[in-house]
């Protein structure tokens, strides 16, 4: 059996085997489950406010819906609201859920680096 083959079979015991989850595992759960809602929320809301933006600017150019052009031009003024404001809610979810995960995520990191530091 060549070098290169059991390189390849180590690969797959390793892809396979069960793995006990670490410290490590456990902090970037936690990291994901800061983050991961509100990456979710703004999304959906930012691709809500740009279809808002988009179909106020189709009636606002009497593409869809003639004569009606100051609804448009009210509905595209909302569309550009919501994505504005978008960012803001962001950093405002972000920052709350920080502070909620912080004093868990910052005594794990401690301990991670404390066990690295007495290891070395």
């Amino acid at each position: 059996m060549s070098t290169n083959e059991k390189k390849y079979l180590e690969k797959m015991i390793n892809n396979y085997q069960e793995k006990a989850p670490t410290k490590v595992d456990e902090l970037k759960q936690l990291d994901k489950k800061v983050k991961k809602p509100v990456n979710i929320f703004t999304y959906i809301l930012g691709t809500i406010g740009a279809l808002i933006l988009g179909f106020g600017m189709c009636v606002a150019m009497e593409v869809i819906l003639p004569g009606l052009m100051w609804v448009g031009i009210v509905v595209g003024l909302v569309g550009i609201l919501i994505v504005s404001v978008n960012y803001f809610l962001y950093k405002k979810m972000l920052e709350s859920r920080k502070k909620k995960y912080a004093s868990q995520i910052v005594e794990l990191s401690k301990s991670l680096l404390n066990s690295e530091a007495t290891e070395a």
